[in-house]
């Protein structure tokens, strides 16, 4: 049975990337996890959007968070790790920023955004919470390394919830 994980990103710049990683096994009619519906909030007030996220959560054992060259300064991203960490859901990075857009361009590494959140402990969250660099030279090298690694990523991730 696939996890149900929600997936957390910039949707302004990582909307294609994310999208890739969203549809990982759709090829071979095998998806290893579910995936969430944020093309219906893109826009909205507040409430709204803050509703819908905590309504997507409340189904899903754990949060990817797909970091991309701004994905630390997005404060949806920021709202979904926290409201993750309240619902003790399994929590993960994935650098996507090696995947290619529509455009066919790669971007840059952003900051990691769990480096800036801090625990009730006082360490950081990056300390608990991995990120997972793919290795690859191309997109489609990249792709295929998180393809092959992203279930049993979610399953560490559920495992180590804290």
């Amino acid at each position: 049975m696939a996890r149900r994980v929600f997936y957390s990103f910039d949707y302004q710049n990582d909307c294609w990337r994310a999208a890739m990683v969203r549809n990982i096994g759709a090829i071979h009619r095998r998806r290893p996890v579910n995936d969430n519906h944020w093309e219906q909030v893109n826009r909205g007030e507040d409430d709204a959007i803050k509703r819908w996220i905590d309504a997507q959560l409340r189904h899903r054992s754990c949060t990817i968070v797909l970091i991309g060259a701004k994905t630390a300064s997005c404060r949806w991203v920021r709202y979904e790790i926290q409201r993750s960490m309240e619902s003790r859901k399994g929590l993960l990075g994935i650098r996507i920023h090696q995947l290619m857009d529509q455009n066919q361009q790669t971007t840059t590494a952003g900051p990691n955004p769990f480096e800036s959140i801090m625990l009730p402990g006082g360490q950081k969250l990056s300390s608990v919470a991995p990120t997972y660099e793919p290795l690859g030279v191309s997109s489609v090298e990249v792709y295929s390394y998180i393809s092959q690694h992203l279930e049993g990523w979610v399953e560490s991730a559920i495992a180590a919830r804290y």
